[in-house]
Parts: structure tokens; C-alpha cells; sequence
């Protein structure tokens, strides 16, 4: 099982990544937000998950941990494979997906490509006391005030970045941030575009 590489990039496509790990290139499949902040001569690290069939080994990789794990509780789920776990996971993020779950609502699942009704009930159904819900995970990690993360988010998503890929970034930057920064709006804008780098839109500086 490869479970994690770490490399330069060679390329990034709209849904995958080549990543030379040892002068061997992995095309790696991602979700979106990956791939938009993937730069080509730039080092990447990703959790990687390997599906093995007959006719084809598969690398799926993640920014996260806990988007990893996500994957791998879908792909129990009866008539969902890799491609539709990683379609779910492009659409929502992991609290959008352990609070519908939660909630016993199968309709964000409905609107991804490619799940239909059945499968998006079996979901729900098949989830249930899988994932931590979001609001006993948001209380042991440490996170900026609502009004900051929103500040920042609309600050990221207006250099160019979608909006997903924008709250995750702010999310993860304010986890290893001090108290301090998690409180200001220049500190964690700064630290959030450190993590991301410039905007594929051209970028600018703060």
C-alpha cells in the first residue's frame, strides 16, 4: 500500500497530478482544489490511498488525513468506487459530508455527478456513526473567530481561488497558527496565502 508521497510536481491536470518521488513519476487523481494549487517544479505532499484491480493499479491522493479516512469509509458504501468517493469529495467538504450524514439529508450527496438517489441514501444510511460530526471535531482543534474566517475566505476566493479550496486553506492555516494570528485578518490572510501560493489567475500581493 503506498500511503503517502512526497515530490515534485511534473504536471497538473484538472483532476490528477504527476509527482516524481525517486525519478519515478505517480499520476496521483486529486480533487480539484489540489490540483488548482499543485505548481509544476514544486514540492507536493499527498495521503495517498492505492486501489488495486485486475486490470490497473490507481493512486488517489489528498491534502489531508482526514479527507483520506473520508475516502476510505465512502468506498464501503454499497455502488460507490473510487472515482464517485473522489467526486463526492471534490463537491463537499468533510463537514458538509459528517453533517449531512448527521442530519440524515441525502440531498448534497444527490447533487454530485454521478450519484444518484439510491446510492445518496445508501450513504446517509451506511455513514451513520462513521464520521465525527463537525461540531465535536471543531472543538478540539483550534480555529479563528467566525468573523475573521469569513473576512479571509471572501479575500482568498477574490484572488482567484474557488471558494471550497479557499475555506479549507483558512481552515488549515489557522490550525497551526497562534492565537494572535488566528485573530487578525492580514496575519491569517498571510500565513493562508504562504500555504497556497500565488493564484493561477496571477496572484497579488498583501
Amino acid at each position: 500500500m503506498i500511503s503517502s508521497v512526497r515530490g515534485t510536481v511534473l504536471h497538473a491536470g484538472l483532476d490528477a497530478v504527476v509527482v516524481e518521488v525517486s525519478g519515478v513519476g505517480f499520476s496521483v487523481a486529486v480533487p480539484p482544489d489540489v490540483a488548482r494549487t499543485a505548481r509544476p517544479g514544486h514540492e507536493l505532499f499527498l495521503h495517498t490511498h492505492l486501489v488495486v484491480r485486475e486490470d490497473a493499479l490507481s493512486l488517489f491522493g489528498f491534502a489531508s488525513r482526514d479527507e483520506l479516512d473520508v475516502f476510505g469509509v465512502l468506498l464501503g458504501v454499497s455502488g460507490v468506487g473510487p472515482k464517485s468517493a473522489l467526486g463526492i469529495l471534490s463537491v463537499l467538504t468533510i463537514d458538509q459530508i459528517a453533517a449531512a450524514v448527521d442530519g440524515e439529508d441525502d440531498t448534497p450527496f444527490r447533487k454530485v455527478s454521478g450519484i444518484g438517489p439510491k446510492t445518496a441514501k445508501l450513504i446517509v444510511l451506511q455513514l451513520q456513526g462513521k464520521l465525527q460530526a463537525p461540531a465535536v471535531r471543531d472543538a478540539t482543534r483550534p480555529s479563528a473567530p467566525a468573523s475573521v474566517t469569513a473576512q479571509v475566505t471572501a479575500a482568498v476566493a477574490g484572488l482567484g481561488w474557488p471558494e471550497r479550496t479557499a475555506a479549507d486553506a483558512v481552515e488549515r492555516a489557522a490550525e497551526g497558527a497562534s492565537d494572535d494570528d488566528r485573530s487578525s485578518v492580514q496575519a491569517l490572510l498571510r500565513l493562508t496565502l504562504a500555504a497556497l501560493g500565488p493564484a493561477r489567475t496571477g496572484g497579488a500581493r498583501v
